[in-house]
């Protein structure tokens, strides 16, 4: 599957929950907040490949987990697309933001501990 097929689809899925669901607030904040269930799903995959539930034991794999995390990027996306706003673009943005800062530590331009906040991955 292509990039094109993943931003296709991310458009597919809103035009198919606007339809299905409607746009009010309250549907995009169900939406927002889904990605929030997706992650806690990707969690607990994480949580089971690990086995830290001595009940259960191991119970994922990694590429369980990288699956759940795909869901958790592809709702974020569907979300986005929700606001009216173009997913790739604002993904584009994010990595863009992550690149100078990253560049700014390898240049030694970084301050001090805590300064970039969420850590080279947030945006």
């Amino acid at each position: 599957m292509g990039a094109e097929s993943v931003w296709d689809g991310v458009l597919e899925a809103r035009r198919w929950l606007d339809g299905v669901n409607g746009t009010a607030p309250l549907e995009v904040t169900c939406r927002i907040l889904k990605v929030t269930e997706e992650a806690g799903e990707a969690a607990q995959a994480w949580i089971g490949l690990l086995g830290q539930n001595p009940r259960k034991g191991v119970t994922h794999s990694r590429e369980e987990v990288a699956a759940e995390l795909a869901d958790v990027a592809f709702t974020a996306m569907v979300a986005i697309a929700s606001l009216g706003i173009d997913p790739r673009g604002a993904l584009e943005a994010c990595a863009g933001k992550v690149r100078v800062r990253l560049a700014g530590e390898v240049d030694g331009e970084g301050g001090g501990e805590g300064e970039v906040e969420g850590g080279a991955g947030g945006c």
